[in-house]
């Protein structure tokens, strides 16, 4: 069940700019989500780069621990600019299996592309954390946070992912994000909490009235400020098709 919206068909091109940056927008969010405050089994991972100022302020608000979570793109091996799946934190690997079959790959061809984006999201990972290790997510109310949601594509790969630490129950929540896209994760994660809902969303930042890169030195300051006591978790790759 997903929490009450503002299901205001706001043209993005006229509109006032809702937030002024994307530690506004969290606080706004966290607002939908007091429900889960001071819960003692409540994680929030904020997804990189955009969503970890966001998640901040939703942890923050909730007193509830924060983490970082990583989606990285898989592509196909010999045209990049088409995606065939997805790396998330955790060594999860997530591949469509109606693009897999459409374009004729075998399965050992997808194995390289793999390789090469579980890299990318390690190192990224390890400048992140630096010796932070991450939380545990299994058995506990898992609220993944992006700053916005003009589709479905990266919270999706979230939600998967994280699925196979096998967490209690799962909430996708955005400060904004399509009516469609929020629908439509409806059928993959516990609850939805997305406090606008335009009926189309072509650009993220037209809501916010400052939308700079989310730097690396931001992540990692945020990550310091929050509740350093974690539990490690295991690193390990799962081929997960989906339908």
């Amino acid at each position: 069940m997903s929490a009450p919206r503002h299901d205001r068909c706001l043209d993005e091109s006229a509109m006032q700019r809702i937030f002024a940056d994307r530690h506004h927008a969290g606080a706004q969010l966290a607002e939908q989500l007091r429900q889960y405050e001071s819960r003692r089994d409540v994680v929030v991972l904020g997804l990189e780069p955009g969503g970890v100022p966001v998640a901040w302020e939703v942890a923050k608000t909730l007193g509830v621990p924060l983490d970082v979570f990583v989606v990285r793109t898989v592509r196909a091996p010999r045209d990049p600019d088409l995606v065939v799946g997805s790396v998330a934190s955790g060594g999860v690997s997530v591949l469509s299996h109606r693009a897999v079959t459409a374009l004729g790959l075998p399965r050992a061809t997808l194995d390289a592309p793999v390789r090469r984006a579980l890299l990318e999201l390690r190192r990224c990972e390890a400048a992140y954390r630096r010796y932070r290790l991450p939380l545990s997510l299994a058995g506990r109310i898992v609220i993944i946070v992006d700053d916005g949601m003009a589709t479905r594509a990266t919270m999706r790969a979230a939600v998967h992912a994280v699925r196979e630490s096998k967490p209690a129950r799962i909430v996708a929540a955005a400060p904004v994000a399509a009516r469609a896209t929020c629908d439509m994760l409806e059928t993959l994660a516990d609850e939805v909490v997305c406090a606008w809902t335009p009926e189309s969303l072509s650009m993220i930042g037209l809501w916010y009235r400052y939308f700079s890169p989310t730097t690396d030195d931001e992540i990692r300051a945020l990550l310091r400020h929050t509740d350093t006591h974690s539990h490690e978790c295991g690193s390990h790759v799962l081929a997960h098709w989906d339908g």
